[in-house]
């Protein structure tokens, strides 16, 4: 938890509600752009403010402010002994239940907005196994509509295709940028979820070792994820996929053909319209 003023990349954070009162509610704030936190014991509430100091996005690249903050949760397996809501303008609304399952939500917010995350302990005769425990990601806008997990909440168009801007962005902010094939698709129906096993002839940028060398000889392989009801097909060409890592895993963004995105790209340098420098070849 940041409480010193110091935004650390990955801020973990510990509670215990052994120094808390029955009905009393701590208040702390999250200021890191993603970390943990853990409620041992559950007692009263903790109210958790959402002020994060975002790292440049979007807005960084167009010289503006963020139209809107994205928050993600995702409760580990010991979760248990307290619930955890979403207050917006003195509103509850309940994002994790006790013992929920292993499901990221996601909830958007304008940056003059005020919201929190509000823990409350659910009555237990016996508090001592009990642990509340989640991750969280605090970003600015997610450039191109990030596919977010089915649990999210506000992922409405995630599926649609991106638009020559939203490509163009894409390629410049993204957490990772691959130039493959798709080899794969499995899907998942608990967790709503696609996964999309791609092979890599060029990786343009990974700000984490998503692919790895195996399969083919020289071709490092990969799997990225997307709604199930985007309806992903397995199918040939080259493509250029973008998007973020969300809570340890690629989701997919945006994924043009190769020759689309080429067009698009050479076109936006004739007419200086280009975000930032991107090798084509």
């Amino acid at each position: 938890m940041d409480r010193d003023g110091i935004a650390p990349a990955l801020a973990p954070g510990e509670a215990s509600g052994l120094s808390q009162e029955a009905g009393s509610v701590e208040q702390l704030s999250l200021h890191c752009a993603e970390g943990s936190l853990e409620w041992l014991y559950p007692t009263g509430a903790l109210r958790l403010r959402l002020a994060p100091r975002l790292p440049p996005t979007t807005a960084a690249v167009k010289g503006g402010s963020p139209r809107h903050v994205t928050a993600c949760v995702k409760p580990t397996g010991t979760f248990r002994g307290a619930q955890l809501y979403l207050e917006r303008e003195g509103v509850l609304e309940l994002l994790l239940p006790e013992a929920p399952r292993p499901r990221a939500r996601c909830f958007s917010w304008l940056p003059q907005e005020k919201v929190a995350l509000f823990l409350q302990a659910t009555p237990h005769p016996d508090i001592s196994r009990r642990i509340a425990a989640f991750r969280y990601e605090l970003r600015g806008d997610w450039l191109a509509r990030p596919a977010l997990p089915a649990a999210s909440l506000g992922a409405e168009g995630a599926c649609r295709p991106c638009n020559d801007t939203e490509i163009l962005m894409a390629i410049c902010t993204s957490d990772f940028v691959i130039r493959g094939s798709i080899r794969s698709v499995s899907n998942d129906a608990e967790l709503q979820e696609s996964i999309i096993g791609v092979s890599a002839a060029r990786i343009h940028r990974q700000k984490f070792p998503l692919f790895q060398a195996g399969g083919r000889p020289g071709r490092p392989m990969g799997s990225i994820r997307t709604p199930l009801r985007c309806g992903v097909k397995p199918g040939p060409g080259t493509f250029l996929f973008t998007g973020w890592l969300h809570f340890g895993e690629a989701w997919l963004s945006c994924a043009p053909r190769y020759r689309d995105f080429q067009r698009i790209y050479e076109g936006a340098q004739r007419a200086r319209q280009n975000p930032c420098e991107f090798p084509v070849d």
